[in-house]
């Protein structure tokens, strides 16, 4: 075994995936997570912990792993983490714990990810499940959003004794992991449902169908419904349009709206369901979610363009995902900006008008800032186009909420580094905070916002 690289993973081919929505990673076996866990250098100073925005001992799972002792390892994640086979698939590791390995200096980092991930599959397929407290400690707090977020909070305070319920305002508990990420990437039933149970079975009630701001307000649920504290985690669900000619066309998407239709309408299971099938699809954005709108199009059986300003070593996207993505055939218009998306008589798109790009000096972000380039402009012929430019937060709550202060992002207000808000008893956190992140950003701010909570009542809280 050649210690500098890490023991490769099975997938689908990318021909065979590309015609349907079955996940692409196919997982380690016992055999290869020992094998991969024999990596580890089981640091005296772990910067993978440090790494983590959820803080899992990552050296010690893996040691267990090591040892062939899953279900010891599985006990050890789910002390800090209440979603695991989901962060095991679609957290951005590279950047973060796999990105600060020792291993990765020399060599390719400990795929801590994947490690994760057989450890939890192990558990959900032999029945393992995080431990639910013996007793409750009197106090009711409400959680609004079953997401990422909504969830972890809501887990960790069940496992400290709270009653806690959460509102999720569609019809299945989730958030994004549900309605966002395609199937190929998280299977919903199998994991993201499992999961969920996981959390409820920590003594979590989910009441669905409930919208905050419409269906019951937070100054109802506190002073009316008994709640002493609430955390929002609500995501951040309103899109962002160009605002360029043409937006309003027929065959124009939100990537919100491409991918919740796909995912809440089961096109993943049935390519009949009534849902759009563009022929040629153009993808406007360079992130996780252009990627998966993209690669989901493409399933759905459309010649896919993903047009973004910047170059390839610009996109904001994991590498996996770019590069799953160019295997299947998406076709990368780089250094290209729309500037008109054209229509035909009955207001259909046809077409779109894009200009080309170069790069110039470093913006805010330190990414180069791309310039457009006079006289540059041409069309591509298309039928749609899926707007995948980031979200914000809907503004439903925080205006029917007395006290409650946004910013002028539209972003809830955070006072400190435990989610606490302008109105006392509540707390905030992941993409109702920041804007739209990541699903593991989300997680550590739930994580946050309940050791804040648990403050909040009085606890002495490391």
């Amino acid at each position: 075994m050649d210690m500098m690289k890490r023991t490769p993973i099975a997938e689908q081919d990318p021909k065979v995936r590309a015609t349907n929505f079955d996940e692409v990673c196919l997982g380690y076996t016992e055999d290869e997570a020992v094998e991969e866990a024999g990596r580890c250098l089981n640091c005296k100073n772990p910067r993978c912990v440090g790494g983590c925005p959820v803080s899992i001992n990552i050296p010690a799972f893996i040691q267990e792993v090591k040892n062939r002792n899953f279900e010891k390892a599985y006990e050890i994640i789910s002390e800090s983490s209440a979603l695991p086979a989901v962060c095991g698939r679609v957290c951005p590791q590279e950047s973060q714990c796999e990105g600060v390995c020792v291993r990765g200096i020399k060599g390719e980092a400990v795929a801590i990810g994947k490690l994760e991930r057989f450890v939890a599959d192990w558990a959900r397929k032999n029945g393992i499940k995080p431990k639910a407290p013996e007793t409750k400690n009197g106090h009711k707090v409400a959680v609004i959003g079953a997401g990422p977020s909504g969830l972890t909070c809501a887990g960790d305070l069940a496992k400290a004794g709270y009653d806690v319920t959460i509102f999720e305002a569609l019809h299945k508990a989730g958030g994004v992991l549900v309605y966002g990420i395609p199937e190929f990437r998280l299977p919903k039933d199998e994991v993201v449902a499992k999961e969920v149970e996981n959390v409820k079975g920590l003594g979590v009630k989910i009441d669905t169908d409930v919208i905050v701001g419409k269906s019951v307000t937070i100054d109802e649920l506190m002073n009316e419904k008994g709640f002493e504290a609430v955390f929002i985690g609500s995501g951040a669900g309103l899109p962002r349009f160009m605002g360029i000619p043409g937006e309003q066309a027929n065959g124009v998407f939100s990537a919100n709206e491409y991918l919740t239709r796909n995912n809440l309408m089961k096109a993943y299971k049935d390519l009949d369901t009534p849902i759009h099938h563009g022929k040629k699809v153009v993808v406007v954005g360079g992130g996780n979610v252009a990627m998966d709108s993209a690669r989901t199009a493409l399933r759905l059986g459309a010649e896919v363009h993903i047009v973004y300003r910047r170059s390839m070593a610009e996109l904001p996207a994991r590498k996996e995902e770019v590069h799953h993505a160019e295997e299947e055939g998406i076709i990368f218009d780089l250094l290209q900006n729309p500037v008109e998306i054209l229509t035909n008589e009955d207001g259909d798109v046809c077409g779109i008008k894009l200009i080309r790009m170069e790069l110039g000096e470093p913006d805010a972000s330190g990414r180069r800032r791309p310039v457009e380039i006079p006289g540059s402009e041409y069309d591509i012929d298309c039928d749609t186009v899926i707007m995948a430019l980031g979200t914000s937060p809907n503004p439903l709550i925080s205006s029917t909420t007395e006290g409650l202060e946004t910013n002028k992002r539209g972003c809830i207000v955070s006072e400190d580094d435990f989610g606490a808000t302008t109105k006392k008893g509540v707390y905030a956190g992941g993409d109702a905070v920041t804007g739209a992140a990541t699903v593991i950003l989300a997680m550590g701010a739930g994580k946050a916002a309940a050791k804040g909570i648990r403050k909040y009542f009085g606890e002495d809280v490391a």
